[in-house]
């Protein structure tokens, strides 16, 4: 396996960005930019470029409405050139909360929309013939009788240095799934219990693998969560850290009704749970949210513990396909932990 992070889009982004050269250091070996509604992604991400030497450099997630297919391509090429070929395209719908309500985009047919934008994607990459697109949400050029009727097929005029970025995808839903098992490259999913994954996406990921291209390879899977290593009753309380972000996601990333995670925690058996989470954090009530986190959620989904216990984790991590290893550390010497677990994971 190896080793993967996000950085934080909150507080001090410029300093947590300069942390990511002793990360690499220390043996990450990909860092995750995030784009919610602060700053925009691809400007840390040209900064990483510049600040590191081998880390690969992606966006979690680019959300696939803010910008058009063609930019989408282009941004992933400039990051390339910069970063000497480190760029992953990691792209999402994100939800209509923040499509809607920050963007003003409707949210729209998000899997027909991902599915031509990657299309679209490795044909500007490509660069074997002007780019020429007829589909059902995006054409170039515009088709006759929609807008000047003066476009014409283009080149990208950069020789991109890769005509194969990686391209990853966020998804939860079982159609989202699918389409990311027979088109990525790989697979960003969310609240990941290694143990119960197979049980809300083994269907999804074998049905979309079955129309997989072979030229593909095999799908990465990005997944993985806190991580600290130390004797077990000093490092065990830091799972609490957890509840805040699980409480968020599973009780307020969405409405009732059209909350994925609510929807993934619900089908991992936490289904009680999923709907007082719910309840409580919509009716403002976010600290009872945390509280009711259950306790072997957090520790099913995280690497906390003794040595003994972390090589149990990385052993059902491995059992279950992940192959980037997605950690955030936690604890008084998130350095140590990191450079023991990439010890541990050879």
């Amino acid at each position: 396996m190896k080793l993967s992070m996000s950085l934080n889009y909150a507080g001090d982004v410029k300093a947590m960005a300069n942390q990511v050269v002793e990360y690499e250091e220390a043996g990450v070996d990909l860092v995750w930019v995030a784009e919610a509604y602060g700053m925009d992604a691809v400007s840390v991400m040209g900064y990483l470029a510049a600040i590191t030497e081998k880390i690969e450099i992606a966006s979690g997630i680019l959300p696939i409405y803010t910008r058009s297919p063609t930019l989408l391509a282009m941004t992933a090429v400039g990051v390339d050139v910069l970063s000497e070929g480190r760029c992953v395209l990691g792209l999402g719908a994100s939800g209509p909360q923040v499509i809607e309500g920050f963007h003003g985009i409707p949210y729209d047919a998000p899997i027909g929309r991902t599915r031509e934008i990657i299309e679209i994607c490795r044909k500007v990459w490509a660069r074997e013939d002007k780019l020429v697109h007829n589909g059902k949400r995006y054409n170039m050029p515009l088709p006759e009788g929609e807008g000047t009727g003066l476009g014409k097929p283009l080149k990208i005029i950069t020789h991109p240095p890769r005509p194969d970025i990686p391209i990853l995808l966020a998804s939860l839903g079982s159609k989202n799934v699918q389409l990311t098992a027979e088109m990525a490259d790989g697979w960003l999913p969310t609240l990941f219990v290694p143990e119960k994954a197979s049980i809300v996406w083994g269907d999804d990921l074998a049905a979309g693998e079955a129309k997989r291209d072979s030229s593909l390879g095999k799908l990465d899977i990005m997944a993985g969560g806190m991580v600290a290593i130390g004797k077990q009753d000093e490092v065990a309380p830091l799972r609490n850290y957890g509840r805040a972000s699980t409480a968020l996601y599973v009780g307020g990333m969405g409405a009732v009704g059209k909350n994925f995670y609510n929807n993934v925690f619900s089908k991992y058996g936490w289904e009680a749970e999923a709907h007082e989470l719910q309840t409580l954090y919509l009716s403002g009530q976010k600290k009872e949210a945390e509280a009711a986190v259950p306790d072997d959620f957090l520790e099913a989904s995280s690497l906390i513990g003794d040595e003994s216990y972390i090589k149990d984790r990385l052993a059902a991590y491995e059992e279950a396909g992940v192959t980037y290893l997605n950690v955030a550390p936690v604890g008084p010497d998130p350095m140590g932990s990191i450079r023991k677990l990439r010890e541990l994971i050879g």
